[in-house]
């Protein structure tokens, strides 16, 4: 069996653009966390505001530690702001404020696509994980089976960034549209800052998909041509 597929070279541009993007999220996101949104709200202060008013005044605004490591977490319905997010009255905070809450308030009125995606994420990690491990034992082994099972895994794989676009898209709308409705956006400049901090974002995670979409093609390729 080829270890290599004919779409190893799209692989190797994707990855080249990934970085590209990566670092230009890194760029944005350090140009506007210093520059202070027009309300002076720090990051926890915008997503308790926005979460009190969509009703979810029980969901907690949390501290964490690290560097862009905010999340909600559907399971403890918590959200969660890292130190640069939390405390801090910059145009990226009040984005990514924002966009954690806007996965909380998808959250509640039950959005397809992130049940979907809780339900699977634990099977579908774990089977991201096992997925090159497989396919290189099919392919060093010469064992078609475990080969095919890797393809399946990496579909799923796959799937899991599919399901992921709609749902980050989704969460940054809704920042953006509360952030203007409210005003607290307030000038051009800060809601062009907001837009393009959030737009870095998103770019990951189109990154993250066409690299998974290229993976899968370039292991099904290997898979068939073993038959």
């Amino acid at each position: 069996m080829e270890f290599l597929g004919p779409y190893t070279p799209l692989i190797l541009l994707i990855l080249i653009a990934s970085f590209v993007i990566q670092g230009s999220l890194t760029r944005t996101y350090r140009r506007w966390s210093g520059v202070r949104n027009p309300r002076n709200l720090t990051g926890e202060q915008v997503a308790r505001m926005m979460l009190d008013a969509n009703g979810l005044n029980h969901i907690p605004v949390n501290a964490v530690p690290g560097s862009l490591s905010d999340h909600y977490d559907p399971m403890r319905k918590t959200v969660n702001l890292s130190e640069g997010v939390y405390g801090v009255p910059s145009v990226a905070a009040m984005a990514v404020a924002a966009h954690e809450v806007g996965h909380a308030i998808q959250d509640r009125v039950r959005m397809p696509a992130l049940v979907a995606r809780g339900r699977l994420a634990v099977p579908l990690s774990l089977g991201m994980n096992l997925a090159p491990l497989l396919v290189m034992a099919g392919i060093f082994l010469q064992l078609t089976g475990l080969l095919w099972l890797g393809v399946v895994l990496f579909g799923a794989a796959l799937l899991f960034h599919l399901i992921t676009l709609p749902v980050e898209f989704d969460a940054s709308r809704r920042a953006l549209a509360y952030l203007n409705q409210t005003g607290l956006s307030g000038s051009p400049e800060a809601k062009g800052g907001a837009r393009s901090v959030l737009t870095a974002a998103a770019l990951t995670y189109v990154a993250g998909f066409a690299m998974a979409l290229a993976q899968f093609l370039n292991i099904f390729s290997i898979a068939r041509n073993s038959d």
